[in-house]
């Protein structure tokens, strides 16, 4: 299918101001967009709050609006930009996050999008509210036969209370239309429930709360997906993180491709993305669905879904060299992916092959508790990390160094560190407990476990981290030690294989 005539101009609104949760990784994608869409001929109106932006820079769209992102200022600046020039006027707000769909969705139900005869695109406002509005995202995965955990959705804290028994503790927290779990938690008992609930409700512009079974110490993937109106769709990246569920997934170290999946579970995965996009109505663009595995039987459930670009997409985009954003944004004028030329290969294949790497891409959260003196340095399903380091290696084992060395905190790798109440006695138990605690230097607190000698099964057991990436620190380790005894080798095999740990 061409491109659309019948519009003129695109506004895109941007994610605003830096903060946890929300930072370059939406400039990134809105810059994409609007070159994107400003080569197919359309004029574009940007409405950003941050001026310290690339995608506010002037050359970047025909009129700029350095304005709060609020659905009164955004409606001024639809009112004052409909009719400058003549053609039809859409709205597309999945490229600033959390933020811009929040947006979108209340000029929709003001009826400004109507009164001013404003086309949303990318996403529709059903779309949203079916993948934002977490009862109705279950009532969804019900409907496609999908498992999502045992859960239920409350307005108030007498609610809350009243299906306590039911779910029992510990219980994850879970409010609609936030970013970065902003108000959600992890709660062992009844105050820190209540605590929860009660930010919960206040953080949620809906004023709602999903109380959910606990999925602690299970697998968590996501899959980065893409999908036109033509039912064409691709995984461009499968993510995993080293982090068992109950870390953010913007706190957890991830890699990408998932290496701990078997084939079949892959395609299991796969095929369940595909099948949560169709049904939420993703049609024209890019989207995130999380998944989480119980290691003890491979049960399988859907946590959420993102119909938007997200943090995840522009990782996916950097580990693997397609443009999510810049894609997902011609989709959302009408062009199916077989249609757009390929930027991997120099536009000789079309967007509808799906990208493939043969290396492995870390991702590792950069922390500054330093900033924050009233912070708890110990993470939960509420993100907290202000940056992060990527790194590609032709193994996991040297990406995973790379990204250490690249946080510009001091490490040169897998550094020892002091851990506390070690030597005091009771070492073991001191081990377990540091690694029963999600902190942001978990995988360092690994590595000296190991040093020391606990065993890597007793290692799995307190943090969950999957024995695959157990051994693989292992081995690190194990050649640590033997160059500490044995000196640097002097011929080029053993060096190289140095290189690559």
């Amino acid at each position: 299918m061409p491109k659309r005539t019948d519009i003129s101009t695109i506004m895109i609104i941007g994610a605003g101001p830096i903060i946890i949760g929300q930072a370059s990784e939406f400039d990134y994608s809105g810059t994409q967009a609007c070159k994107a869409l400003r080569e197919e001929g359309y004029r574009i109106v940007l409405v950003n709050s941050n001026p310290a932006t690339i995608m506010t820079d002037p050359d970047m769209a025909d009129r700029t609006y350095v304005e709060p992102i609020t659905p009164e200022v955004v409606a001024k600046i639809i009112a004052q930009e409909r009719n400058a020039i003549p053609g039809g006027f859409a709205l597309l707000p999945t490229m600033g996050g959390q933020t811009a769909l929040n947006c979108a969705l209340s000029l929709k139900r003001m009826g400004v999008l109507e009164e001013y005869d404003v086309e949303m695109i990318g996403a529709t406002a059903e779309a949203i509210d079916k993948a934002e509005d977490r009862g109705l995202f279950r009532e969804a995965m019900t409907k496609i036969g999908l498992a999502t955990p045992r859960s239920h959705q409350i307005k108030t804290l007498a609610q809350a209370i009243a299906v306590l028994d039911d779910i029992g503790l510990p219980a994850i927290i879970r409010p609609s239309f936030t970013l970065g779990g902003t108000g959600g938690g992890i709660a062992y008992n009844k105050e820190e429930f209540i605590d929860i609930i009660e930010r919960g409700i206040d953080a949620s512009p809906t004023n709602e709360v999903l109380v959910e079974e606990s999925v602690l110490g299970w697998k968590e993937y996501e899959m980065e997906v893409v999908r036109d109106k033509a039912d064409n769709c691709i995984i461009v990246c499968a993510i995993e993180n080293v982090d068992p569920m109950g870390v953010h997934t913007g706190d957890s170290i991830t890699v990408a491709p998932a290496l701990t999946l078997t084939d079949k579970e892959y395609q299991v995965m796969r095929d369940a993305s595909l099948a949560v996009l169709r049904e939420i109505g993703v049609e024209t663009g890019g989207s995130n669905v999380q998944f989480a595995v119980n290691p003890e039987d491979g049960r399988m459930v859907v946590i959420e879904m993102n119909p938007r670009v997200s943090r995840s997409s522009a990782l996916a985009s950097k580990a693997t060299g397609f443009p999510i954003a810049k894609v997902a944004a011609k989709l959302a004028i009408g062009y199916t992916l077989d249609e757009i030329a390929n930027d991997i290969t120099g536009g000789a294949t079309p967007a509808s092959f799906e990208p493939a790497i043969d290396y492995v891409v870390t991702k590792i959260p950069r922390f500054a508790f330093e900033k924050f003196p009233g912070a708890e340095p110990t993470l939960t399903t509420s993100m907290k990390s202000v940056g992060e380091a990527m790194a590609i290696g032709r193994t996991f084992a040297e990406s995973l160094q790379k990204a250490l060395r690249s946080l510009e905190t001091g490490l040169t790798g897998l550094d020892e560190i002091e851990i506390e109440g070690f030597g005091k006695g009771d070492d073991r138990n001191v081990l377990r407990a540091a690694l029963g605690r999600p902190t942001p230097d978990r995988l360092l607190v690994v590595a000296q476990a190991l040093r020391q000698g606990l065993s890597p099964e007793d290692i799995h057991t307190a943090c969950r981290i999957d024995p695959w990436f157990i051994a693989r620190l292992q081995e690190i380790v194990d050649l640590e030690a033997k160059i500490q005894k044995f000196g640097l080798p002097q011929d080029e095999t053993n060096m190289r294989m140095l290189k690559a740990a």
